[in-house]
């Protein structure tokens, strides 16, 4: 997996990014994600944790 980050855009001289992190086919497949799934990112224990988005959150 690779992390990526892309300048969005500049104002008054302060440079904001966004980030994406690139997750291998295999992995998506295996979790049963498709484009567009609604995801959830938390940090447990200095670690980012990623899963799918329950409809109640």
């Amino acid at each position: 997996m690779r992390l990526l980050s892309q300048i969005s855009r500049e104002y008054k001289g302060t440079k904001y990014e966004k980030f994406w992190i690139v997750i291998p086919s295999k992995i998506v497949k295996k979790l049963g994600w498709k484009t567009g799934t609604e995801l959830n990112a938390d940090l447990k224990n200095g670690k980012l944790v990623i899963d799918k988005k329950d409809w109640e959150d």
